[in-house]
């Protein structure tokens, strides 16, 4: 009995495995992609150099077009915070999501039909519903009735604006100024063509949040406190 159970057992482990084993076809997979990936890196100029570096475009690229997009500073109308030259990240992901531009934000946004060709970086001083004027009595921009404390992004010796307005912003749309009040091109010079100078909030590319470049002048871009204090406007008007 002890012999035959022996055969039994020595049987039983040399029959061939299941063909339809999981593992075994996963291991065959795996071994088809190694293969298929060596097959590549020989092809490749420069093999497995040239390979990586391919893999890290495609990141880059991929990044660049849903996530974080570097912009550069084209004009002195953002001053003193940006200045020529400087490359920012613009963040894309900051309004996918439900959120919205809020007062203070820093934003890239497409100008056609609005501003003109190409892509504009201003900060938002209203949002929809806001009553936005300049100035009051004492020089200040007032949203929703709340003078705006502008002295730590204004350009040194610019007016909040040397020009008067009084605007409410339509729903999903965006009132901007550069901070360089006296070099931008902006919503107050747009108040009598098609849209009164709003941008639409469809229109905004994403939110600028870091200086990048050059290293020197890398910083993080925050919101000043002044908006922070605007109250809403439905509380403004009753």
């Amino acid at each position: 009995m002890d012999t035959a159970a022996e055969h039994t057992e020595r049987d039983r482990s040399s029959v061939p495995d299941d063909p339809e084993d999981p593992s075994e076809s996963a291991g065959s997979e795996e071994r088809s992609r190694f293969a298929l990936l060596s097959r590549l890196v020989e092809w490749l100029p420069g093999g497995r150099f040239t390979l990586t570096a391919l893999v890290g475009l495609l990141f880059v690229l991929l990044l660049g077009t849903f996530v974080m997009q570097p912009f550069g500073i084209p004009s002195g109308s953002m001053e003193r915070g940006l200045r020529v030259g400087d490359r920012v990240l613009v963040n894309k992901v900051a309004y996918r999501f439900g959120s919205k531009p809020q007062r203070g934000d820093v934003v890239v946004f497409d100008g056609t039909g609005y501003f003109g060709n190409g892509d504009y970086i201003k900060r938002v001083v209203g949002v929809g519903g806001d009553h936005v004027v300049c100035c009051d009595a004492k020089g200040r921009l007032d949203v929703n009735g709340r003078p705006v404390d502008e002295s730590s992004i204004l350009y040194p010796g610019d007016s909040p604006s040397d020009v008067p307005f009084d605007v409410v912003v339509p729903d999903d749309t965006l009132f901007v100024l550069g901070d360089h009040r006296r070099r931008s091109s902006d919503s107050r010079d747009h108040l009598g063509s098609p849209g009164g100078g709003m941008i639409p909030v469809d229109a905004v590319i994403g939110r600028a949040d870091w200086i990048a470049w050059p290293l020197a002048h890398g910083k993080h871009l925050t919101r000043p406190d002044a908006y922070a204090r605007v109250p809403a406007a439905d509380g403004a008007h009753g």
